[in-house]
């Protein structure tokens, strides 16, 4: 089966609908339509049905989607039967606080492994991941076959350490820092800023006021 190419908005939004297949799954039902679908995760009909049609006929009209069979595709798609080991860059209050929560809701991604420069957190266990010294790095994300890291360090370290992990194979980075680094094309960033994201929801509280509600907002982010 060729590999199905959808834009990067439909891309974030799946995860989105696989919790909530999970959570009709959970309540006995056995069927949803795209209306019901809207209500529930806050994004409009014709854009989930867009969505869905990037992948072929997924429903029927008139019935809608058969909750099951449709849970068991995005399962697939989103590869949860793998598990997925991801490094934590940075054990400071972020990176602490990401280590207590390792995406203990979804199994199939663990953080397996952090670093830090700290010489009285390295070489111990911070809520039951290892914490190895910086100067490990690349030894062990070769060694462990990880591809997947998240980066919360100092600003003055960003670049350098980014470098480390694309020497270390890394294909994917979550960049928690506010800076943007610079990486190969065949490595994948994904820029989470908190700050900025919190600056944006005032822009439009102060701007919009009552006008604009939450689905309104998740549909401009489909632009």
């Amino acid at each position: 089966m060729a590999e199905t190419k959808i834009p990067r908005a439909t891309a974030k939004r799946l995860p989105i609908y696989y919790r909530y297949l999970n959570i009709l799954l959970d309540a006995d039902k056995k069927r949803v339509s795209s209306t019901e679908l809207s209500e529930a995760v806050k994004v409009d009909s014709a854009t989930i049905r867009r969505d869905f049609s990037y992948f072929g006929a997924l429903g029927k009209r008139g019935y809608g989607y058969d909750v099951e069979k449709l849970l068991a595709f995005f399962k697939k798609i989103l590869n949860q039967d793998t598990l997925t080991n991801v490094a934590l860059i940075g054990v400071g209050n972020l990176g602490h606080a990401l280590l207590n929560f390792n995406f203990h809701k979804n199994s199939n991604v663990r953080i397996s492994a952090a670093f830090d420069v700290n010489e009285a957190i390295a070489n111990t266990v911070q809520s039951g991941v290892p914490v190895y010294p910086m100067t490990e790095l690349k030894k062990q994300l070769i060694e462990q076959q990880i591809e997947i890291a998240i980066l919360t360090v100092p600003t003055s370290a960003v670049q350098s350490v980014t470098d480390d992990l694309v020497d270390a194979n890394v294909k994917g980075i979550m960049n928690f820092t506010p800076l943007r680094i610079s990486v190969p094309e065949t490595v994948r960033v994904q820029n989470v800023d908190l700050t900025n994201e919190l600056q944006t929801l005032i822009y439009f509280i102060e701007h919009y006021g009552e006008q604009l509600g939450d689905k309104k907002l998740d549909n401009d982010d489909q632009l």
